[in-house]
């Protein structure tokens, strides 16, 4: 069974930066895409971006491209997602997602992830 735990959230000013963990277990992740999406107050869940774990080609949201890096450690079955000039509106619960084999668009769509975390709640002050 998948499973999926986050963790590194916590509050930091407008400008910082906060590096977020997945750990991941429960199966071989050779065929697996990784993604972070995220839910702010009263909206949906977003992509934040995502990760092949093999050969590690990463997408970003267009919203965190040049300030949010996707990386992995395969010996350690860790996702990460590095968070810099962070931003107020980058506040959410953050969470880790991942699928087996090829998603569609990039793997935007949520509903295309079958396994989740808890989610870890980033908050950026102003």
């Amino acid at each position: 069974q998948v499973q999926l735990v986050e963790s590194g959230g916590g509050l930091v000013q407008a400008g910082g930066s906060l590096r977020l963990s997945c750990a991941a277990s429960g199966r071989t992740f050779s065929n697996a895409r990784m993604a972070w999406f995220r839910q702010g107050p009263g909206k949906e869940r977003e992509f934040v971006g995502i990760i092949r774990w093999i050969g590690g080609y990463t997408v970003y949201a267009d919203s965190v491209k040049g300030r949010f890096t996707i990386s992995r450690d395969s010996t350690k079955n860790m996702l990460y997602l590095q968070m810099n000039s962070l931003k107020p509106e980058d506040t959410a619960v953050y969470y880790c997602a991942t699928l087996f084999g090829s998603p569609t668009s990039y793997g935007r769509n949520p509903s295309e992830y079958p396994y989740w975390g808890q989610g870890t709640q980033v908050t950026v002050s102003s």
